[in-house]
């Protein structure tokens, strides 16, 4: 027989899960919030933890709304975790989980977290500002059903729900997703990307054979067939255009780059300060991709030295930093190039930034760098774990966390970036 329990919910977990606890156990509650009593049933127990599902909020908290798509909810949509939740909560609940994790796996006692920079609504009139905490994503990665309707995988499943209108979504990439008509059979995947400060746009077909399609597109918009082996343009150019902080940027379909392109911004000023650089400093760019934080630096520092693995954003950083004098590129892994630089007695790097994946940099990277020995390193997270985990090898090189400031690029969800500002202790 299954338990069923009454909770009451003192915080929050990485994953966005309220969490209370009852009979020894830390009860993990998706869909509540911290300050919430709730009825819940046990779905999944171990030994000293337990996850449940919310059957009833007895006592609501102040901050809960209602969710403004119909796709949220338990056993429905799993792109957002916190729709029922209002936004300046939100924001604090993410400041609250860096700074869990930074205790709890970076092992760091009180560590400064600054409050979130979240973002107010540009088409907001300015006596009656509002959160832009919908509308903001300029890239999407869909799903297919077995009908090829595109769509999000639902809560702990591989099923696929179809989605007609995604609020999360910038309008002009809700609008051309609406607008496509696809029956490709060997088609897997459906990405989207809309230039947020530019006209550009480009819909990426996902396959695994590389074999083409035959198209019919009249939407404005580039298409392009990503493969294992590549992009491959099937109409118009394989890329956008982006416009961050006055500079143009070129981002092609096999590129990363940000969903958020107003967090993005403000990651590049964030990183600027942090760094402030002189016309003396090297500055070393790990995992630099198309050149965001590169090129801005470049403005400032005497020399910006990139490091990025992937071809595509390799081509598009050299396109993105065009003439510029102080820029250059090295095309590898971090751990092996950084062991490269190494050799090279004549190279003093002042300062490093680094995007690792989500996951973090790991061991050897975090090592690598270390040796190089620069006098501050700016660590951009996607992932307060991550970080939290690359924080364990900063600490024991001897590096100072000085602030840990969290960007809210992903309203709605319980994602948060971090750039955290680290310095050599003397």
């Amino acid at each position: 027989m299954t338990a069923t329990i009454e909770l009451d919910l003192t915080g929050i977990a990485h994953g966005g899960e309220a969490l209370g606890r009852h009979a020894g156990k830390v009860i993990f509650v998706p869909y509540a919030i911290p300050g919430e009593r709730v009825r819940v049933e046990i779905v999944e127990e171990k030994e000293r933890w337990a996850r449940a599902r919310l059957l009833e909020v007895l006592t609501p908290g102040p901050d809960r709304i209602e969710p403004p798509c119909p796709h949220f909810g338990p056993d429905r949509c799993s792109g957002c975790q916190w729709q029922h939740i209002a936004y300046p909560r939100q924001a604090e609940l993410k400041r609250e989980i860096v700074a869990d994790q930074l205790q709890r796996l970076g092992r760091l006692t009180d560590p400064p977290v600054a409050d979130v920079v979240a973002f107010a609504d540009p088409t907001a009139p300015e006596d009656a500002p509002q959160f832009f905490d919908y509308g903001y994503r300029s890239h999407v990665q869909f799903a297919l059903t077995p009908e090829g309707l595109p769509g999000f995988r639902q809560e702990g499943s591989y099923d696929i729900l179809p989605i007609d209108h995604c609020p999360l979504l910038h309008e002009r990439l809700d609008a051309l997703h609406g607008s496509m008509d696809i029956a490709w059979p060997d088609m897997t995947g459906l990405a989207m990307r809309a230039g947020f400060n530019t006209d550009d746009a480009i819909i990426m077909l996902q396959n695994t054979t590389g074999e083409e399609p035959e198209l019919e597109l009249d939407v404005p918009a580039a298409c392009a067939l990503v493969a294992p082996t590549g992009a491959k343009p099937l109409i118009g150019d394989p890329w956008i255009e982006e416009e961050i902080g006055g500079r143009r940027f070129r981002i092609s379909a096999g590129s990363f780059f940000h969903d958020n392109v107003t967090g993005a911004a403000a990651l590049v000023e964030l990183v600027v300060a942090y760094a402030a650089a002189g016309k003396a400093d090297v500055v070393l760019d790990l995992y630099c991709g198309v050149g965001l934080f590169s090129v801005a630096l470049s403005e400032v520092a005497g020399e910006v030295i990139g490091v990025e693995s992937s071809e595509a954003a390799c081509e598009d950083f050299a396109e993105n930093a065009g003439e510029v004098a102080n820029i250059s590129l090295h095309e590898g892994s971090v751990e092996s190039v950084l062991e490269a630089l190494q050799g090279q007695e004549e190279l003093h790097v002042d300062l490093v930034v680094m995007e690792p994946p989500r996951t973090g940099a790991g061991e050897r990277a975090m090592r690598e760098l270390a040796a190089l020995g620069p006098v501050r390193i700016i660590y951009v997270a996607g992932d307060p774990a991550g970080l939290a985990r690359d924080s364990v090898y900063l600490s024991a090189a001897g590096y100072r966390l000085i602030e840990a400031q969290p960007v809210d690029m992903a309203p709605q969800t319980f994602h948060v970036e971090t750039v955290a500002l680290w310095a050599k202790e003397a």
